[in-house]
């Protein structure tokens, strides 16, 4: 059963987008109620409802969860939202990229979807309720952000509930994140389908990310050492050296190469993220390091294709 929040509800707006080749113009829906009134016009003909959940700063990486649930559903809506109980204190959700006509172009260009949710605030004055995960929460980001996790899980549940789709797709760049709301929907039984779409890269290796924007044009030239470091890593694993010695090299090399600090670089399972000593191809190393201001994570399975 589809869980409804009566406090979202309290607004009406839906308007569409300007396009200029004779396409059906993007429907932008700004309140839950709009929302399920689409979709349940949708549901009624037939249609799987697929999701993009993003906070805006549209790029290439998004552009392919798009493209993907473009093919599995006949119904495509991205969310645009910026979450702010994912940021603590000190972090960067004043200065996070927003420029809403931009990400509309980029969507456009790219071919369109359905719809896009874009509600102003998604959290009342009186607030008081958030998921908590634990397990694939604890390790890695669950130790260097600790609000991090209940902010995600707190705000995709609460889209779930404005926007009830059929499928969501989330990129394996936020490996971690992808697990902990896989957890979240079969913990609390509801109904969707969170997929993983794999990582989109620069020809270079660097993970597309909207924080990218912050990196200086040296940073910019030294951030793909991350995911070189990673692969490099990947196969000496493979290859059958130690892991522990791997993984000291590896924080060498990145430190070495000028990044400031590391927050973590480990080798886990994907399903439990529990610490791995086998070199499994489907295990998956992970790293969260920081270039001046801005923190970069990655992932890569040992076994992965080189982009």
């Amino acid at each position: 059963m589809t869980l409804l929040l009566p406090g979202s509800f309290h607004k009406t707006s839906i308007c569409s987008g300007p396009k200029s080749d004779g396409a059906p113009p993007m429907t932008v829906i700004t309140t839950a109620i709009d929302m399920h009134r689409t979709i349940a016009q949708w549901r009624a003909a037939g249609d799987h409802i697929c999701l993009v959940p993003t906070m805006g700063s549209i790029h290439a990486g998004h552009l392919a969860l798009i493209a993907r649930a473009r093919q599995l559903g006949s119904r495509t809506i991205v969310s645009i939202y910026v979450n702010p109980t994912q940021f603590a204190a000190g972090e960067d959700f004043d200065s996070y990229p927003r420029n809403f006509a931009a990400d509309q172009d980029a969507i456009d260009a790219a071919g369109g979807v359905d719809a896009i949710y874009a509600p102003a605030v998604m959290y009342s004055d009186t607030h008081a309720t958030s998921i908590v995960p634990a397990g694939v929460a604890a390790p890695m980001e669950g130790i260097s952000r600790p609000h991090f996790f209940t902010g995600v899980a707190t705000i995709v549940f609460k889209l779930f509930q404005h926007v009830p789709a059929d499928t969501a797709i989330f990129g394996e760049k936020d490996f971690q994140q992808f697990a902990v709301l896989r957890q979240m929907v079969d913990d609390l039984e509801l109904p969707v389908t969170v997929l993983a779409h794999p990582t989109i890269r620069e020809p270079d290796g660097l993970a597309l990310s909207s924080r990218n924007a912050y990196l200086s044009p040296s940073q910019r030239q030294l951030a793909p050492v991350l995911y070189q470091t990673l692969r490099h890593t990947a196969a000496n694993i493979l290859a059958g050296a130690p892991i522990a010695s791997c993984l000291d090299n590896a924080t060498q090399r990145i430190l070495a190469a000028g990044f400031d600090k590391i927050d973590y670089l480990d080798l886990r399972d994907p399903e439990e993220l529990a610490v791995s000593s086998t070199a499994h191809p489907d295990h998956r190393l992970f790293v969260a390091a920081w270039l001046g201001t801005t923190r970069l994570i990655d992932n890569c399975a040992l076994g992965a294709d080189q982009p």
